[in-house]
């Protein structure tokens, strides 16, 4: 089926908002960038902000597709899975264009907890802290929503270090981190 003019805008404009932020990118940019015009953009969306939000969307369920994919190819077992998500991040970070989490940015650029940009990027993050809290639970951590969270947050500094940082490897040691975490959490852990 062919994308309708909305889809092609916001899939644009995803990657203009990716590479050069939110803040930074204005109405006259994306319509040079994305090739629609100012009145077809205006037609699909009131503001830049529900343009936004419908790019953060997207960007969630290309991502989060992706990234569970290649979890269940590179992980046989629940507690496998929750370090080979540390062998997607990596596979991830030496993509050319790797620019961190876009949704790290939303959260950044619009701090107010109920904008509409910023509930998309934080239902992003609770998203995938209940695959995370679900893999933990399956692999028999007696306390799934801790080992989810913290394997969360291993994952976020992950992503952060790997944008800022040139002097370490932020997908394997937060593995090797992860790693201990499981060791400590999943007697066995091995086989969970």
């Amino acid at each position: 089926m062919r994308p309708n003019k909305r889809d092609e805008l916001v899939r644009n404009a995803l990657q203009v908002f990716y590479r050069d932020g939110f803040h930074a990118t204005g109405m006259d940019k994306l319509v040079a960038e994305t090739g629609v015009s100012k009145t077809s953009m205006y037609k699909h969306f009131r503001t830049k902000e529900e343009l936004i939000v419908a790019a953060l969307q997207l960007r969630d369920e290309n991502f989060r597709t992706w990234f569970y994919q290649r979890i269940d190819a590179l992980g046989q077992t629940p507690a496998k899975k929750l370090l080979a998500s540390f062998d997607a991040l990596a596979e991830w970070f030496q993509e050319d264009g790797y620019r961190g989490c876009m949704f790290i940015k939303a959260g950044a650029e619009y701090q107010d907890k109920d904008h509409p940009i910023h509930v998309q990027a934080a239902e992003h993050k609770r998203l995938l802290l209940e695959y995370f809290t679900d893999l933990a639970r399956a692999a028999g951590a007696a306390d799934p929503e801790k080992l989810g969270c913290q394997i969360l947050i291993l994952k976020e500094g992950a992503i952060v270090s790997a944008v800022l940082l040139k002097s370490c490897d932020p997908a394997r040691d937060a593995k090797d981190a992860a790693l201990t975490l499981l060791k400590g959490a999943l007697p066995g852990w091995e086989k969970a």
